[in-house]
């Protein structure tokens, strides 16, 4: 009788008391408690930066929100290292401490909520089991109450809305493209009043003392998803209501009203992972790692997949360079700046053809001879070809069911193409999501890197499949040559990317534009409003494993059409520059910036560190640069790439490793530095 009213003694205590999990470094908390709602607290340094949250979710076949009960709660430490050669850092050595709360309801059903909080990084998730003495082997959740409740009177939010589904070109929305906001309050509506695209940004401000002794201190929020594969949809954040935002899930219309909204998945299984990342600066932020750190690979890999540079024919010549010709132009252009890869892009099944079906004596396997013989690799573009939009471009109906997609992949093997980019995809629902991880087994199968594009965000893909080399899902560089507006917001969306989009995520943008008019011959058109050594910081700034580069067959024989100067040679600093550019790195450093405004990134690759920056503002951006920062770096073999769109190369006067740099608005700059006694990881 002692022992039984001891048990329960112990048990109701266990209950009552918040239960805390603190990062390794001590600075970064989770306080989770029970009752009627479960809710989870962040805070950072002392200073609440998420107040008490609800979590929980709803099952078909149980409330698992309300009146969960602590059964038992776990602490222990979880350690990871791993090495990566597709993202921001080639290395990384997690360390984190879990907290495992094993809940019930009422009528006994479990559930347990599982947090990770590691230096600067929360991550949780729940995880089902079956009922012990019920029949369960599956569950359908019908909704999250995962929330993030703020102080919403000193916090604001850069994000970007989620779209209204079957809108835009050919009904192909919603495809994480729309116009960020900033520093926007959290009761602003968004834009079609479906909430938010992931990943979200927050800033908090506190000010302690008044007049001369006051003081204010930043605080920065990320939050977004990872781990979203077959087994669950994708999903964003809702418009803050009352207090918080929530957990959204796909909307009905989304994939041509195909699939449900509510994913569903076998029991035991789990959800994907909800990460916040908090810092009192940006770094963290911009260099996390969280969204590979939680997750495992997917599947194994009998492939050796290699990395580069490509050229783009569509993004300035459109689809009538979709032809032999211009193709063999292209590839002569990759051969010259020794890329490895050109992108042949969309209807080059009809407007080149196959062996069956030559178009004027060519077809796309002459293509990819010619282009081998140049010792150039090819990526071919594929519509995902559903009965979600109304896309037309082809080849269609080759990605969208299993039957077919193995055909065509086995004739890609046969034909020695090296991946696939895959556009036009039709939400978030789970149904989307099994299609992405089907088309990158496939793919894998045959040897085949897989590029998505007109798609959703990346949700720790890169470690999750190892032929996963990119996606858009951003206001990317073909809305640069679509429309003047974008031009005249190319610097401010640079310098968000790699707070927010980039950040979480391999960025396929497509950029880097040499031409100075956004047309084929150079000379007409809507104008380029940014430098060209802004337009070579972008290559730093943006990253992916592959990048094709927005360079035309001009810009090797042409200086860019300017206004009162004639044509002339080429401008050979940029195109030597973009001929050694890397595209994976080792590690990556926040300098300095502030989303929207400015931005200043440090890459390593092997022995070599880049640093770009460039600036939005009307103001010159005076950056000082800390080079004891990069490791290794020898101060007398800095090469600085400055001078705008009369861009030079030269070796600055560096003074106690600091070095002082004005930039205009629209401009940019590049340093290439070698280091010292730096292992190299890479090869490019």
């Amino acid at each position: 009788m002692k022992l039984f009213l001891l048990t329960l003694l112990t048990s109701a205590t266990v209950a009552a008391v918040a239960q805390e999990v603190t990062s390794p470094d001590g600075r970064l908390q989770v306080q989770v408690q029970t009752g009627a709602t479960t809710t989870y607290r962040v805070t950072y340094n002392g200073k609440t930066v998420l107040q008490p949250s609800p979590v929980g979710l709803m099952a078909d076949y149980a409330d698992l929100a309300s009146n969960l009960k602590l059964v038992k709660a776990d602490i222990d430490t979880v350690r990871n290292s791993y090495d990566m050669d597709r993202t921001k850092s080639a290395h990384s050595d997690y360390l984190a401490t879990r907290l495992r709360c094993q809940l019930k309801n009422p009528e006994g059903w479990p559930i347990d909520i599982v947090f990770q909080v590691s230096d600067n990084n929360v991550a949780f998730r729940y995880e089902l089991s079956k009922h012990p003495k019920k029949e369960s082997g599956s569950v359908r959740v019908m909704q999250e109450k995962t929330s993030f409740c703020f102080d919403d009177t000193h916090t604001t939010a850069f994000v970007c809305p989620q779209s209204d589904p079957m809108i835009g070109w050919k009904r192909t929305k919603p495809s994480y493209e729309e116009n960020y906001v900033y520093d926007a309050p959290l009761s602003s509506r968004s834009q079609y009043g479906h909430g938010w695209t992931f990943p979200c940004l927050f800033h908090q401000t506190e000010t302690t003392g008044s007049g001369k002794k006051a003081k204010t201190q930043d605080y920065w929020i990320q939050i977004s998803e990872t781990g979203v594969d077959s087994r669950y949809c994708a999903s964003h954040l809702s418009d803050y209501t009352d207090g918080r935002y929530t957990i959204a899930f796909p909307m009905p219309e989304e994939n041509n009203g195909n699939g449900t909204v509510e994913p569903a998945f076998a029991l035991p299984g789990a959800t994907p992972w909800r990460t916040i990342t908090v810092a009192d600066n940006l770094a963290p932020i911009v260099e996390t790692t969280v969204m590979y750190d939680v997750v495992e690979p997917r599947f194994e890999t009998q492939n050796t997949y290699k990395f580069g540079r490509g050229t783009w024919s569509w993004i300035l010549w459109q689809d009538n360079s979709i032809c032999y010709e211009d193709q063999v132009k292209y590839i002569d252009l990759a051969a010259a700046m020794g890329y490895e890869y050109v992108l042949v892009d969309n209807w080059w099944d009809v407007q080149i053809g196959r062996k069956e079906n030559p178009v004027k004596g060519h077809t796309i396997e002459d293509v990819i001879r010619y282009a081998h013989q140049k010792g150039v690799d090819v990526f071919l573009w594929y519509s995902s070809s559903g009965y979600w939009n109304d896309i037309v471009q082809g080849p269609i109906n080759r990605m969208d069911n299993s039957i077919g997609r193995k055909r065509e992949m086995r004739w890609m093997k046969e034909q020695g193409v090296k991946g696939i980019k895959v556009d036009f995809f039709g939400g978030d629902k789970q149904e989307t999501m099994r299609l992405y991880e089907e088309i990158l087994s496939d793919a894998d199968d045959y040897g085949l890197m897989v590029i998505f594009h007109g798609c959703t965000l990346p949700r720790g893909w890169e470690r999750m499949y190892p032929n996963y080399v990119g996606s858009e899902a951003v206001l990317a560089s073909e809305n640069i040559y679509f429309e003047s507006r974008f031009c005249e917001k190319e610097a401010q969306n640079t310098a968000t990317h790699p707070f927010i989009r980039n950040a979480v995520g391999a960025m396929e943008f497509g950029g880097c534009f040499m031409n100075r008019y956004m047309d084929r011959n150079n000379n007409r058109r809507h104008q380029r409003l940014t430098t060209d050594v802004f337009e070579l910081a972008t290559t730093v700034l943006f990253q992916n494993p592959i990048q094709n580069f927005a360079l035309a067959p001009n810009n090797l024989a042409e200086l860019n059409v300017r206004e009162g100067r004639e044509a002339g040679p080429a401008p050979q600093v940029c195109m030597d520059y973009l001929k050694s550019v890397p595209t994976t790195w080792d590690e990556t450093l926040f300098l300095d910036g502030y989303p929207g405004k400015r931005v200043a990134l440090a890459r390593r690759h092997g022995n070599q560190w880049y640093v770009a920056a460039i600036n939005a503002e009307s103001a010159p951006y005076v950056l000082t640069l800390d080079l004891s920062r990069l490791s290794g770096i020898n101060p007398a073999k800095i090469q600085l790439y400055s001078g705008g769109n009369t861009p030079v190369v030269s070796t600055p006067k560096v003074k106690k490793n600091k070095l002082t740099i004005s930039i205009a608005q629209n401009d940019g700059i590049v340093i290439v530095a070698e280091a010292n006694g730096i292992n190299n990881r890479m090869k490019l």
